[in-house]
């Protein structure tokens, strides 16, 4: 391997990663032909194909598969040797991208923004609301972190055990939903069961980009659902509708809790067993050492774990 070039291990890292030239080309910036001509040079260098082209993408051989940890290793080794060994906030200007759920804001921002805006008064953070697209973000390195919720039951899709392996993440908190309806509903003359969950019409409020809850995937396992007359993105809004209205609306019980003080809604348990969900702070593996972004790791886990042990 003399003269070998560094970029084309950041190439099969990313190829790796996409399994797709042109999802590669994309996130390097370069052209289609010339990530294939570098491709060309890896196979050539590795005497081995490293992909094979299938209907649904490159598919990566035992060679490839073999060398991934080792260039994922010797990349954060190269970038660690790129980046100032001290990090003082109280000098930087650098801004923080992420992407969370909506009910994540009131779990996280109050429980570590004041202790950051005081140790790194030039520092910003701008945020967006999860969707479909953030981890492929993630993924891309195109913000720092995520905030995401992801189920422990086994039964979901949506399993923590699905993250993508080229990101860390470290638990922040669990919740489960609730089920909310006005004070004096009808249901409440009514045994508290199943049949009187799903008797009655619902009101969805959907969070973070998730097209399908928890509860949806356990009901359709045994083919029963939800009827969802209403599906809205405000919980305000919700809930004045749900006090106004029959409609029953689940939610998750942290968020619930806090927001409903001044409102006439009452909280029921959803009469279904069912793990609790958690609360994911995801980020590339590419930041693991950067002391930056250490820095602000630690104050948002150490806000939100103080908070709970509160």
């Amino acid at each position: 391997m003399k003269n070998f070039d560094i970029n084309l291990l950041r190439i099969l890292n990313v190829l790796l990663e996409e399994q797709s030239v042109t999802a590669t080309a994309a996130r390097l910036h370069l052209s289609q032909s010339a990530v294939s001509k570098q491709l060309a040079k890896l196979r050539q260098t590795f005497a081995d194909p490293l992909f094979e082209r299938t209907p649904y993408g490159l598919r990566p051989t035992p060679k490839a598969l073999s060398l991934s940890d080792s260039v994922y290793d010797i990349l954060q080794q190269i970038n660690q040797l790129t980046r100032a060994e001290l990090f003082d906030p109280a000098l930087s200007q650098r801004q923080f991208h992420i992407d969370l759920v909506e009910t994540a804001y009131s779990l996280t921002y109050p429980r570590f923004m004041p202790q950051m805006l005081q140790q790194a008064p030039d520092i910003s953070l701008t945020s967006k609301t999860w969707n479909d697209d953030s981890l492929q973000r993630l993924l891309r390195c195109e913000i720092d972190f995520g905030i995401g919720i992801f189920e422990w039951d086994e039964r979901s899709s949506s399993h923590y055990r699905n993250v993508p392996s080229s990101l860390n993440y470290i638990e922040l908190a669990r919740d489960y939903p609730v089920c909310l309806m006005r004070k004096g509903h009808p249901a409440l003359s009514e045994p508290w069961n199943l049949d009187a969950f799903l008797k009655y019409r619902h009101l969805q409020v959907s969070i973070g980009g998730l097209k399908r809850w928890l509860l949806d995937e356990i009901l359709a396992l045994e083919n029963k659902q939800l009827d969802n007359a209403v599906n809205m993105t405000d919980f305000y809004a919700a809930a004045k509708l749900c006090e106004q209205s029959d409609l029953f609306m689940c939610y998750p019980s942290g968020p619930a809790l806090a927001m409903i003080e001044n409102t006439e809604l009452i909280i029921r348990p959803i009469p279904i067993e069912l793990e609790p969900g958690g609360y994911l702070l995801l980020w590339n593996k590419h930041f693991d050492l950067d002391p930056s972004h250490q820095w602000l790791r630690q104050l948002i886990t150490n806000g939100v774990n103080a908070s709970l042990r509160k």
